[in-house]
């Protein structure tokens, strides 16, 4: 029996062992939730079958246990693959716990449970009802009333996908509450009291100075309670150091350092020590909301010391990969996450790069992530090395010492609070300034998703090399010189691209147009988007959730031109973000916008890199590949629907018309000064009825039209009106609403073709 025992240990410490497995479950669950496309689905069950038949070859002792693994595994991402859907229904309530609920004014929102089901609601709340929210009971929303609707994925290439990002954490639909009644209670059971905890320590951290604040819910709860501190993660993330604020292994380090301390002062055995350290870092991980660096270097260290305790010897590269292994046997979708993709290859990485220097091992570590970052977020810090070198120890020694001192010392005195902010915000403020050169930031654009692998696969094997001391120099060279090539290839498809497009952005109810010409890339745009505020608070521009990382992901930093129909907050809200976040060559408006004070606010201050040109139907703006054509208005106007600058262009044979929201009357006025014909138009303001006369669109006999307008908007656009007139006319046409981005193609070595970011639905 001890034999046999002795034997089974062996086995399952083989070196490679759970690595391979860990292999195996990545490529599974690749394979069920993030394949979308045939290659993609073929490579999974090409790798998958790979590493099976490696693992059947090499360990056929240990085969029970693989089958355990799968089928356990198989079962998990079974109940995820169709999650069950919540049907609202005279008894349906939604039970919230108050650390996971969010009241802004009249607004309320947050996650809720129905069942075992997990959902997001929205509702506005009476001051009565917020009263209760912030009660920090646990509320149930009773007798609802509402929609229940999918959470959306992305409909713009470059956009983040929530969809995604929801399905990682289960989460799969969302309801906007028209009406419902609100009922608070007390809870004495262990999940409640924990959220009460977390609830507390919310309302702790609010009390404090604002940057106190923000780094103690940061490192502690993983969250950023106010929206007013995204520029210190912008500031951070384009320096290349935000894995700083991330809770992962350095925060798991530290606290099992500092308990390990205390413990040894109190002469604790090592398995008592274990045992606190393993509580405390279970409240972490609740905590932290289940932070995947922080669970994967919780689960390293639970593993790592199990081991050690009873004697067994397991690679680091194993040890990672059993870490995985549980990780995706309670998440089968984990691999969603962007954090957990990069937490768990750096964390590959350190391995591979074990034997480097300190300073070779951070520039190999930026090396590895590199094709990820290009991958997700399309742009890179050449410096990031440099700023770690200088940022670490200022957030190692000033950051969280400051921090923590402050979280234990704030009740007793205050005072010393507003001191410690003083000194995050001068050091903050130096950051910003550094960050504001955007020094060593290069926008590289979105590599896809075979090249990411691709390189990130090369970059593997020569660190691997690197690491061993390989004498093969000149196997390393070839790789070296591999990836160098890489880089430069999909660096130059991006930048010199030999195609062109016409694209309607879906910005919601609003219009953005983005226009490019192939090699040399000229880039111009006919209006901005901007979200319409009916509330009259301060909201978040859209264009840094939808424009600018579109624009960032084709690599795009600088537009020639961009046109500005009129005044509207849906066609120009955005410009002034636009204007301070990209270069802007020329801004183009219909002659007497200028004058108008509303856009004089949104560019004041602005334009300092930018040229401004006013125009008037008769006009043309000629570049080197392209003619804009203007034609309306004919006389100055005050930026309003009705002086709507009109554009006409001509592309691989094509003609576009582009009239923002310029109604019937303008459009009779264009017919009777201009004979128009186009393939392509934009329908008028969204597809009102105001818009897009009969006659007009027969004389311009169009091959498709276009509309943009958001989903579910409060005007109703489009029209039914104007859609029987285009079924009259029989006039093909296409919405954001339904396709997302539409975007028409043309130049290369293919016929033009329009591509939409959704399946298009039939007409």
């Amino acid at each position: 029996m001890q034999r046999l025992k002795t034997t089974w240990k062996s086995d399952c410490t083989s070196p490679g062992l759970f690595a391979l497995i860990a292999f195996l479950l990545a490529a599974l669950s690749c394979l069920l939730f993030q394949s979308s496309t045939l290659w993609q689905k073929l490579l999974c069950l090409s790798f998958g079958g790979y590493v099976l038949f490696l693992l059947a070859k090499k360990y056929s002792r240990l085969i029970w246990m693989l089958s355990g693994i799968l089928i356990v595994f198989v079962i998990a991402a079974g109940f995820q693959a169709k999650p069950q859907r919540v049907v609202l229904t005279a008894d349906t309530v939604i039970k919230v716990y108050p650390d996971e609920v969010k009241c802004s004014d009249d607004w309320l929102s947050g996650t809720g449970y129905v069942g075992k089901r997990k959902i997001l609601f929205s509702a506005t709340v009476t001051p009565q009802e917020r009263k209760t929210v912030r009660s920090g009971k646990i509320l149930f929303l009773k007798d609802l009333s509402g929609e229940i609707d999918p959470i959306e994925p992305a409909t713009n290439y470059g956009q983040f996908d929530y969809q995604k990002f929801y399905a990682g954490k289960n989460i799969f639909q969302k309801i906007k509450l028209k009406s419902f009644r609100l009922v608070a209670a007390d809870s004495t059971d262990l999940f409640a009291i924990l959220h009460k905890f977390r609830f507390n320590l919310q309302m702790y951290f609010k009390r404090m100075p604002r940057i106190l604040g923000f780094f103690a819910s940061e490192l502690l709860l993983a969250e950023n309670p106010e929206s007013e501190n995204q520029a210190i993660l912008d500031n951070y993330r384009n320096l290349g150091v935000i894995h700083l604020l991330s809770i992962s292994g350095l925060h798991v380090g530290i606290y099992t350092l500092v308990l390990g301390i205390f413990c040894s002062w109190l002469k604790f055995t090592e398995e008592g020590t274990f045992a606190l350290n393993c509580l405390l870092l279970l409240l972490g991980i609740f905590l932290s909301g289940g932070q995947a660096g922080f669970i994967r270097a919780s689960l390293a260290y639970f593993l790592g010391k199990i081991f050690k305790f009873k004697n067994i010897r397991l690679t680091n590269f194993d040890l990672l990969g059993l870490t995985l292994i549980i990780h995706l046997l309670f998440v089968p979708r984990l691999l969603l996450g962007v954090g957990a993709v990069l937490s768990y290859v750096l964390a590959l990485g350190l391995q591979l790069t074990s034997k480097m220097s300190s300073f070779k091992q951070s520039v190999a570590l930026n090396f590895l992530l590199t094709p990820l970052l290009l991958f997700y977020f399309f742009q890179f810090n050449f410096l990031t090395v440099l700023f770690n070198l200088l940022v670490v120890p200022y957030f190692n020694w000033v950051v969280m010492p400051v921090t923590f001192i402050n979280l234990l010392l704030f009740p007793v005195y205050p005072a010393l609070s507003r001191l410690l902010e003083l000194v995050l915000e001068n050091g903050e403020q130096v950051i910003a300034k550094v960050s504001a050169t955007k020094l060593g930031l290069f926008t590289f654009g979105k590599i896809n998703w075979w090249q990411c692998l691709g390189i990130l696969v090369l970059t593997i094997i020569y660190l691997s090399l690197l690491n061993e001391g390989n004498e093969n120099k000149r196997l390393r060279l070839k790789l070296c010189s591999s990836l160098l090539l890489s880089y430069t290839l999909c660096f130059c498809l991006i930048h010199f691209p030999l195609t062109g497009q016409v694209t309607l952005i879906d910005v919601g109810q609003g219009d953005s147009i983005l226009i490019t010409t192939p090699f040399p890339r000229k880039t111009y745009m006919i209006d901005t988007g901007g979200k319409l505020n009916f509330s009259g608070k301060r909201i978040k521009p859209q264009i840094e959730k939808i424009t600018i990382p579109f624009l960032k992901a084709q690599g795009i930093s600088t537009i020639d031109g961009l046109f500005v129909t009129h005044q509207d907050a849906d066609h120009v809200g955005d410009l002034g973000p636009l204007l301070e976040q990209v270069n802007v060559r020329n801004l183009y408006t219909a002659k007497g916008l200028i004058a108008n004070p509303s856009f004089q606010k949104r560019i004041a201050g602005k334009m300092a890199q930018t040229r401004l040109t006013e125009l008037l139907a008769g006009m043309q703006v000629k570049e080197s590949k392209i003619t804009f054509a203007i034609v309306y208005p004919f006389k100055a106007g005050e930026g309003k629907n009705e002086d709507s600058l009109s554009l006409l262009f001509r592309l691989a044979n094509k003609t576009w018309l582009f009239t923002g929201d310029l109604g019937q009357e303008g459009e009779k006025e264009i017919t009777a000064n201009f004979a128009l014909q186009v393939n392509y138009f934009k329908l008028g303001h969204h597809g009102s009825k105001t818009s897009s006369n009969p006659e007009f669109l027969r004389t311009l006999q169009p091959e498709k039209v276009f509309i943009s307008a958001g989903r579910n908007n409060r005007f109703g656009h489009p029209h039914p009106e104007t859609l029987q007139t285009l079924r009259t006319l029989g006039i093909p046409w296409v919405s954001t609403q339904d396709c997302g981005m539409i975007s028409w193609i043309y130049g290369g070595f293919n016929r033009p073709q329009f591509n939409y970011f959704l399946p298009v639905k039939n007409k």
